[in-house]
């Protein structure tokens, strides 16, 4: 029979594919038993609380065998595929067969190769607490040839040698592995050889006996929650969603929210985009509203460093960042995340377009990495694209301030004394008020407010 050797195998195991996640779940094989692999190939794809993240493996060889379905929630460190690094399978090492005209000597056990003697002649030292009675035997043989009747003290029963159990290495190894002593195995293999069948039904949990159904006479069990299929649809709670949860919750009830509101006349600003749109340095980048707002919040940043912050519980300080990674809600078929643009504050308004553009389109792909939506220091959120006036934003976990983003919709607005149709938005600031006060989250919202409503302070301020 040709089995695989244990050596030859490794065990691919479910990394940390993110800062501190947990587990992830298997959203599509790439390969299946049987498939050759090379260093690097993607052997699967799976949803983090973060992402969706194409995992490859680290060496090359043959799968053996995937450890779980397309669809199932894997803790971080246990194996989900085994691969043959040794070029396949290989025949596993068989005992000799004796030969026919050398039999067994009387009484003795096959053994395996490597373990246990050879049958010979030669002559074995007496162990420890064989010689006493060795020396008993001679001294009374010694008394009869001399004529003398010397009395014999009988020698003590002799302890029986535990037998080692037979097994193969392979089999010891995974014995080792699994932490089964083998003097505990039952075996099943020829000649008293323990197979791995044996190991692992050795350590297979106890099947817990099936409950038996009560009797007319016992109280009935309460019944099952039963739900209208044709009229409802339950969705797991996992991924991306339960950690946007989770995180929404210890956010809302960790940080003291405060949203502050204004209402901008942005028809200058609208202006100056379809002039962007038009200029050959913006030639194929994507040129919109959300280009502008997010450069007047960068420069309102620039202006108040104070409100690029975060709070540090366990040390009890303010720590503020002298670098703005600005995040961009996104809404995703597998729900909202938010990727940040690093060191946002250094590009320039082509360079942020570019970088805009590329979140955006990775986002729908779903293929942002778990690092795009790492280390965000402040966060925009364009609640407008749904015809929404606005919201009252609640703050990503470790950033200070969010910026929400409503419709912008032609209304009647007084401009130079008169009323005339004029594009206009409401904007909402959310903020932590342990550490940015009204005074501060009202100059930032302020001041993004005034540069959308004269856009060229964009140049005189930033």
């Amino acid at each position: 029979m040709t089995t695989m050797t244990e050596a030859s195998v490794r065990e691919f195991k479910m990394p940390d594919v993110g800062e501190g996640l947990t587990e992830a779940e298997i959203l599509k094989w790439y390969v299946q038993p049987g498939d050759t692999v090379t260093d690097g190939q993607v052997v699967c794809e799976v949803e983090t609380a973060k992402a969706a993240v194409e995992l490859p493996i680290p060496y090359d060889g043959v799968v053996r065998e995937l450890h779980f379905p397309e669809g199932t929630t894997v803790d971080v460190g246990t194996s989900i595929i085994a691969v043959d690094v040794g070029g396949g399978a290989a025949p596993a090492p068989e005992a000799p067969a004796e030969p026919a005209e050398e039999p067994q000597p009387q009484g003795r056990q096959p053994v395996l190769v490597g373990y246990g003697v050879a049958a010979s002649s030669t002559k074995r030292r007496p162990r420890k607490g064989q010689e006493a009675p060795v020396q008993q035997a001679s001294a009374a043989l010694q008394s009869e040839l001399n004529g003398h009747s010397a009395p014999v003290t009988p020698a003590p029963a002799a302890t029986p040698v535990q037998q080692r159990p037979l097994a193969k290495p392979p089999v010891r190894k995974l014995a080792k592995d699994l932490g089964v002593d083998l003097a505990t195995v039952t075996p099943t293999g020829p000649d008293g050889i323990i197979t791995r069948e044996d190991i692992h039904a050795a350590v297979a949990p106890v099947t817990a006996p099936e409950p038996v159904a009560p009797t007319p006479a016992a109280a009935p069990a309460a019944a099952a929650p039963t739900y209208d299929t044709a009229r409802e649809t339950r969705i797991p709670v996992k991924g991306v969603r339960k950690a946007t949860a989770a995180a929404m919750v210890g956010s809302a009830f960790t940080a003291p929210h405060v949203t502050e509101f204004v209402t901008v006349d942005v028809t200058r600003t609208m202006k100056l985009v379809e002039e962007l749109k038009q200029d050959k340095e913006f030639a194929d980048l994507r040129v919109n509203p959300l280009l502008l707002i997010s450069k007047a919040l960068l420069v309102a940043i620039r202006r108040n460093p104070d409100i690029n912050a975060s709070w540090d519980e366990a040390n009890q300080e303010i720590v503020v960042k002298h670098y703005v990674n600005l995040g961009i809600a996104a809404a995703t078929p597998r729900g909202l995340i938010v990727p940040n643009i690093k060191d946002a504050h250094d590009k320039t308004l082509p360079q942020l377009s570019a970088a805009l553009g590329e979140l955006v389109a990775t986002a729908r792909e779903g293929k942002t990495s778990p690092s795009a939506m790492q280390g965000g220091t402040i966060t925009i959120t364009n609640v407008g694209v749904f015809g929404v006036d606005t919201g009252t934003p609640i703050l990503n976990p470790g950033e200070s301030a969010i910026l929400a983003i409503g419709a912008i919709k032609l209304q009647p607005w007084v401009h130079k004394g008169k009323v005339k149709p004029r594009q206009v938005t409401t904007l909402a600031l959310s903020f932590d008020h342990r550490l940015v006060d009204g005074e501060l989250g009202s100059k930032v919202l302020a001041d993004v407010a005034a540069i959308l409503e004269q856009p060229k302070r964009l140049i005189t301020w930033a």
